[in-house]
């Protein structure tokens, strides 16, 4: 075994990806289901007003990116 070794490569980066014009996939059905498992996680529940905002506006700035490729 080589000692300079460091282990694996870390994965790669996949997100954000582009942002697209039109996402079928961002749906309150998927912010709902994240606000659910932040709950079920012992955290107060995000049920609606500028929480469910800012977790929304969180989730898509960790799936997209403003720049386009």
């Amino acid at each position: 075994m080589d000692s300079s070794s460091t282990g694996p490569a870390p994965a790669p980066v996949i997100y954000p990806l582009p942002a697209l014009d039109d996402d079928f996939r961002f749906t309150f059905g998927l912010l709902s289901d994240i606000a659910a498992v932040v709950a079920g996680h012992g955290y107060p529940p995000v049920t609606s007003g500028p929480d469910l905002i800012r977790l929304q506006q969180a989730l898509f700035s960790f799936l997209y990116s403003k720049d386009v490729p």
